[in-house]
């Protein structure tokens, strides 16, 4: 059997940025076993395979591996996902907006896929997401120690560090400048010895309320014990938990917030990320979660009947 493959740089509009994922619009017939296989092969941080499941042509069954097995929810697939049905054929794009449904093993995700021309443009899904936030956070010393900065980097004039989870636990720090965010270095000898391995947090997300670019209004980047010291991996996954986090602050009005988050730069994979959250005061928060995507390849995948 001979199965079509696309691989699309997600959260960007140029090739050689944002996040590789790789797409199998038409994965009918594969099991569990194959697809853990493929994506091992592949390598990429994600490989999304999709089935069609019902006779509806906007709905499709999403399965999501990363090469060291299946992923229950993911938002970087969902963006290659909706990209890749329209420029294969798969889904054609007669309207402005055109409505999917992706049904992950967490759920059906809602998907809006806009475009002009026949050509796909920016894809926004939301999600509701529940948090549990604590102020609790190992101390400024600490923090910089395991870090690699300084204690005039750390941003305690409108934001703190906080520990925020909406499933997975992560210690989000404010910083004052994009340049403290690039620079950044994990220690893992002084993480060891700080009082952050207690707060069951794996991973630090790093960030800065600027940019180097305009588009963007912060930068962030995640680093951590499981994280390679020089790594810059997608953010996707902690977006919700960001998200939160700027909920938590007394200063952040009620009402709907539009705003950009960027990782990296343009020296490296930079990735762009929309965002829309409705603040309620409530442990349930809202996002819509948008990006666009290109075509960087496509080929065929080879394996024996």
């Amino acid at each position: 059997m001979n199965y079509q493959y696309y691989i699309a740089d997600v959260f960007t509009d140029q090739i050689f940025n944002g996040a590789q994922i790789a797409v199998l619009p038409k994965a009918d017939g594969l099991n569990a076993e194959k697809m853990a296989k493929i994506a091992k092969e592949l390598n990429l941080s994600e490989t999304v395979f999709l089935f069609h499941k019902t006779d509806d042509n906007k709905h499709r069954r999403m399965r999501i591996f990363s090469p060291l097995g299946e992923i229950n929810f993911a938002g970087h697939p969902i963006i290659a996902a909706a990209y890749v049905l329209a420029i294969s054929g798969d889904v054609v794009l007669t309207e402005p907006l055109t409505k999917l449904e992706f049904e992950q093993n967490i759920g059906i995700i809602q998907v809006n896929l806009s475009s002009q021309d026949g050509q796909p443009g920016l894809v926004q899904f939301s999600r509701s997401v529940d948090s549990i936030v604590d102020r609790f956070a190992p101390s400024d010393d600490e923090i910089c120690s395991f870090l690699g900065l300084q204690l005039s980097e750390l941003d305690h004039k409108k934001y703190s560090p906080r520990l925020v989870s909406c499933g997975f636990p992560y210690l989000v720090v404010p910083v004052w400048n994009v340049e403290s965010v690039r620079k950044a270095r994990f220690n893992y000898a002084a993480w060891a010895q700080s009082a952050a391995p207690q707060t069951a947090a794996q991973e630090i997300l790093l960030f800065c309320p600027k940019s180097s670019s305009p588009e963007a209004d912060f930068n962030a980047r995640l680093l951590g014990p499981n994280i390679g010291i020089h790594a810059d991996p997608p953010v996707g996954s902690a977006i919700p938990a960001f998200c939160c986090y700027l909920c938590s602050f007394e200063h952040t009005q009620k009402g709907t917030h539009t705003f950009a988050v960027e990782r990296g730069d343009q020296s490296t994979r930079r990735s762009l990320i929309q965002l829309e959250m409705d603040n309620k005061g409530l442990e349930n928060l809202t996002i819509r979660v948008g990006g666009q995507a290109v075509l960087f390849a496509e080929g065929t995948i080879h394996l024996p009947d």
